[in-house]
């Protein structure tokens, strides 16, 4: 498997920590449901908290990898919702954390970053969909 992110000249600098492509040679992807903020004990973390339920999200992305035999290496899109525009600095400050624990080159797959009404619980404030190959 082999994954090369990419920002063609064609179109603008990505404005974020992410790249608009990822190339990918891959043998099998791997489509995880979103992650929430849910922790081992099936208790939400974080409530009212959009920075800690980032990264509990996150966490659990990892462990969703961890248990088909994969890593955040091997992820190849990100798709995150948020409940509301107001926690966007918060969730943010926790995904550079984040980031740069999983990604230190700086080298972060393309993401997409969806503001909605609500999730399908009232505490949940974050959900990352991720797509992974290998």
């Amino acid at each position: 498997m082999t994954i090369s992110m990419q920002n063609p000249n064609t179109v603008h600098p990505p404005v974020g920590r992410y790249h608009h492509v990822a190339r990918v040679r891959a043998s099998e992807f791997l489509f995880l449901a979103g992650q929430v903020a849910i922790d081992d004990a099936g208790e939400m973390v974080g409530v009212g908290d959009m920075g800690a339920q980032t990264t509990q999200a996150w966490r659990n992305v990892g462990k969703v990898l961890e248990g088909v035999g994969a890593s955040y290496a091997n992820i190849v899109q990100i798709r995150t919702y948020l409940v509301g525009a107001d926690g966007l600095p918060s969730y943010l400050d926790a995904r550079s954390e984040f980031f740069d624990e999983v990604f230190p080159n700086g080298v972060g797959p393309p993401n997409t970053l969806v503001f909605v009404a609500a999730l399908f619980e009232e505490e949940m404030l974050v959900e990352i969909e991720v797509v992974a190959a290998l």
